[in-house]
């Protein structure tokens, strides 16, 4: 079975996290679960604007808020997915006394958030003009 679908298989088993390595200081299980709930935060706020720029911006063209929305909607899922995986890769390696997993995901939701809040300011700054 590959790493990613164990992973995926323990979101749904915990109880099983704690089968693998030794206990680690509870201090840092506990840093673990307020990082997961971060993620959380920042995937409500992404699905709440989603659904912001979907409801309160009716006079914007049709395929920029539907764009703009979907994005912010993705980003959303992503970051959820992303908050549970994380938190358990990291419990696993800090319970078998590995480095913590790197990853990429956080540039990549900043860009994507960077490019949706630039194709915002576009949509401003031409109904502005406008």
């Amino acid at each position: 079975m590959s790493e990613f679908m164990r992973n995926v298989r323990l979101w749904f088993a915990p109880q099983e996290v704690r089968e693998e390595g030794g206990t680690p200081d509870y201090r840092f299980s506990l840093a673990n679960e307020r990082t997961f709930l971060a993620w959380l935060r920042t995937a409500l706020a992404l699905i709440g604007g989603g659904f912001a720029v979907d409801q309160f911006l009716p006079d914007l063209p049709w395929g920029w808020r539907v764009g703009l929305a979907l994005a912010l909607l993705g980003a959303g899922v992503l970051c959820s997915l992303r908050a549970i995986n994380h938190w358990v890769r990291c419990e696993r390696a800090m319970r078998r006394g590995e480095d913590l997993p790197v990853s990429r995901f956080p540039a990549l939701l900043s860009l994507a958030v960077a490019v949706v809040a630039i194709a915002m300011v576009v949509v401003v700054l031409l109904r502005w003009e406008g």
